[in-house]
């Protein structure tokens, strides 16, 4: 059986593109897409309900690291690993928040620079932190009229004089 140069060819294409799939595969999963070093910062929260490593990490809207590691510390409270940008330094007073892409989205965390001159250096921690809001125990509440209320009395209407 002969093959033809085309025949050569588009089997040549194929396992190059198998190769970039491959290849690609294999950054995405070591979390390399983000182009360029990264340096590692901790954020400590109370609840990260739906966190997940992976998650992304962004400043105004624009992606600028991602989640590597959720631990425990002995405090009870959830560790954070973050792996941000070389490139992005982040004030000591910077604030991280979890947050959900639309209703019942993935999670991510939002930081919110402040204006500290210091930086935070690479595996320092955020402490000033926004737990993650948790939909389903604010519905139930709701549902089961569990809201707090005030203690007060409603006031009665006046008497016309």
């Amino acid at each position: 059986m002969k093959y033809s140069n085309i025949d050569l060819s588009v089997g040549a294409f194929v396992l190059l593109g198998i190769a970039a799939i491959v290849w690609f595969a294999i950054r995405a999963g070591a979390g390399v897409l983000m182009g360029g070093s990264t340096y590692e910062v901790n954020a400590r929260f109370t609840n990260i309900t739906g966190l997940k490593a992976g998650s992304q990490v962004f400043i105004a809207g624009v992606p600028v690291g991602s989640v590597d590691k959720i631990d425990l510390d002995s405090h009870y409270a959830a560790v954070v690993r973050l792996h941000v940008k070389q490139e992005v330094h982040l004030p000591s007073d910077t604030i991280a928040s979890i947050k959900t892409s639309g209703l019942i989205g993935d999670k991510f965390i939002a930081l919110a620079p402040g204006a500290d001159s210091q930086n935070l250096p690479p595996g320092g921690t955020i402490t000033d932190t926004e737990s993650a809001m948790d939909l389903e125990s604010i519905i139930s509440r709701f549902a089961f009229g569990n809201v707090s209320s005030s203690s007060s009395p409603a006031p009665q209407p006046s008497a016309p004089k």
